[in-house]
């Protein structure tokens, strides 16, 4: 129980969190008026931190199981 809570539940709350990470960027975006380009860079820092954490998970998963 405790590795599948290790395994899949820091990955599903920190799903979660990238969500709730969306919601608040939308929402600063919208309360500071930052027009279509300050949202755009807002979203694109923001996306660049999940590509990120996706990627981590990608290499993780390829090294534990023989890929690289």
């Amino acid at each position: 129980m405790d590795q599948w809570l290790s395994d899949y539940g820091v990955t599903l709350g920190v799903g979660g969190l990238m969500l709730f990470m969306v919601f608040i960027v939308w929402d600063l975006a919208r309360r500071s008026d930052a027009g279509r380009f300050g949202t755009f860079v807002l979203f694109l820092a923001l996306a660049m931190g999940i590509v990120g954490f996706l990627i981590k998970g990608a290499i993780t998963y390829l090294m534990e199981h023989g890929g690289i």
